[in-house]
């Protein structure tokens, strides 16, 4: 199935993007906006773990990514990360990243043996000069302390050479026999909005208790975050500040109901794994056992979410260009104190194969229909039946987002895939694309539900291979 319970999430400070742009591989999404692709949600493992992994599988241990720098162009896009290095104890662990990016060196070097007439030692001596540049580094430092069998300490920090100061964060994690309870703070915390435009918050704590999935499909979830300090956009732009990374506290409350049901389903049996040949016996289990079984399914979840704001909360919109060429007055925009809506979500299913067979044993869709906002969805029809022309403005909360998750195996544990977001705006002629990210899998048989995951962004201009586990 595709991710119902992002639905829930989203509404929340801790719903983690991947993101080339940090060291440790994620930001987090705008809370209250549209729900994002299942395909940017970054993998459960840490950063360092997955360079960890994926350094036995690449030259050198050094990982590729592509993510442009915020005005800094002449470092160009491609990134070169690994591992440097990492020590383990018997309760806690310690590991260093190392970030370079070549364009800029590459180009210096260039422009310094083009202008010299003939190689000596002062030229020699400029070009090495260049390697000491620390606009083309990155260096991130990570700690993970097993303070009891149920409680854990995460410490990072990073710095790149081209930004200002450095980023901190710390979380605490403790795990109930049916909870999670999170404290977790960051020293700025990096967010993305639904348009892919980064914003950094000064200072970022939440405190969060969230249940888990139960056999009836009920979850929920309430807690405590505090922005402190005026949010920023990360490349200098003059846009409008999403109103939930404003300084203030908040205390937020969500629950949900899931359900699903097999409209259809072929059953793995002993004869799919266990394979009859001349030679004997042999076992050929499916290269990803979330996708061992083909089937017809739908699902879906409904909840709520309440919130209540304290402080802060007044924002100035910027000046705006409409169509024709005339611009709208800037004006005071301010969060409400208190807010309830309502959420939900639909999906349908559909998988052929069984994901064993060398090619042709995969092909899955997922189509999901997204409701962020009940309450704004509500207005916007009233609206539309009482005006003949709608001109109100336009709130992306409003639109019912569909989202398409299309899969093809490619050959054997390889398989492409295509996320996109549709928005079906009562306001548009028809769906507008909003989103879409490529990618290729690669599943690891022995982790039974592991992959390799390389996926590029065209909205975004960014790309990165991360280890993902079970993603479902």
């Amino acid at each position: 199935m595709a991710k119902l319970r992002t639905a829930m999430d989203a509404a929340f400070w801790d719903l983690n993007i991947s993101t080339p742009q940090a060291l440790d591989g994620i930001s987090r999404a705008v809370p209250g906006e549209p729900i994002p692709l299942d395909g940017t949600r970054a993998s459960r493992a840490l950063r360092i773990q997955q360079l960890s992994l994926l350094g036995n599988g690449f030259p050198l241990g050094i990982i590729p990514s592509y993510s442009p720098s915020a005005n800094h162009k002449e470092l160009g896009s491609f990134a070169l990360q690994s591992l440097l290095g990492k020590v383990a104890f018997r309760n806690w662990w310690l590991g260093l990243i190392g970030q370079f990016r070549p364009k800029k060196l590459i180009s210096s070097i260039s422009a310094e043996i083009r202008g010299a007439d003939e190689w000596e030692i002062p030229l020699i001596k400029d070009v090495a000069k260049h390697f000491l540049d620390k606009s083309l580094y990155a260096v991130g430092l990570c700690s993970q302390i097993s303070l009891t069998s149920s409680s854990s300490l995460l410490l990072s920090t990073e710095k790149h050479g081209e930004r200002k100061g450095r980023h901190t964060r710390a979380m605490l994690l403790h795990r109930l026999p049916d909870h999670d309870i999170t404290l977790e703070a960051a020293w700025p915390e990096l967010f993305i909005d639904h348009k892919g435009k980064y914003w950094e918050v000064p200072e970022s704590v939440s405190l969060d208790c969230s249940s888990l999935v139960s056999e009836s499909g009920l979850r929920y979830r309430f807690g405590i975050h505090r922005n402190s300090g005026p949010p920023q956009s990360v490349d200098s732009s003059n846009s409008n500040t999403p109103l939930t990374l404003l300084p203030g506290a908040c205390a937020k409350a969500a629950f949900s109901y899931e359900k699903n049901k097999d409209l259809w389903r072929q059953k793995e049996t002993k004869e799919d794994v266990i394979i009859e040949t001349d030679k004997g016996q042999f076992w050929r289990p499916s290269y990803d056992i979330r996708l061992r079984e083909p089937h017809a399914a739908v699902s879906g979840i409904i909840g709520g979410t309440c919130a209540a704001w304290f402080g802060g909360g007044k924002h100035l919109l910027a000046v705006e260009s409409m169509e024709d060429g005339d611009s709208i007055s800037s004006g005071a925009k301010s969060r409400s104190r208190f807010g309830a809506d309502l959420f939900g979500s639909a999906c349908y299913t559909f998988q052929h194969g069984k994901f064993r067979k060398l090619l042709g044993d995969l092909t899955r869709i997922d189509a999901r229909l997204d409701i962020s906002s009940a309450s704004t969805l509500a207005k916007k029809v009233s609206n539309l039946f009482r005006s003949a022309s709608n001109n109100g403005a336009q709130n992306l909360l409003s639109s019912v987002g569909l989202n398409l998750i299309f899969q093809q195996q490619v050959a054997g544990p390889i398989v492409f895939r295509v996320d996109s977001k549709f928005s079906l705006d009562s306001s548009s002629r028809g769906p507008q694309l909003e989103d879409l990210v490529y990618s290729l899998n690669y599943s690891l048989r022995l982790l039974r539900s592991g992959k390799v995951v390389a996926w590029y962004s065209p909205k975004r201009k960014e790309g990165m291979i991360e280890l993902r586990l079970f993603e479902f």
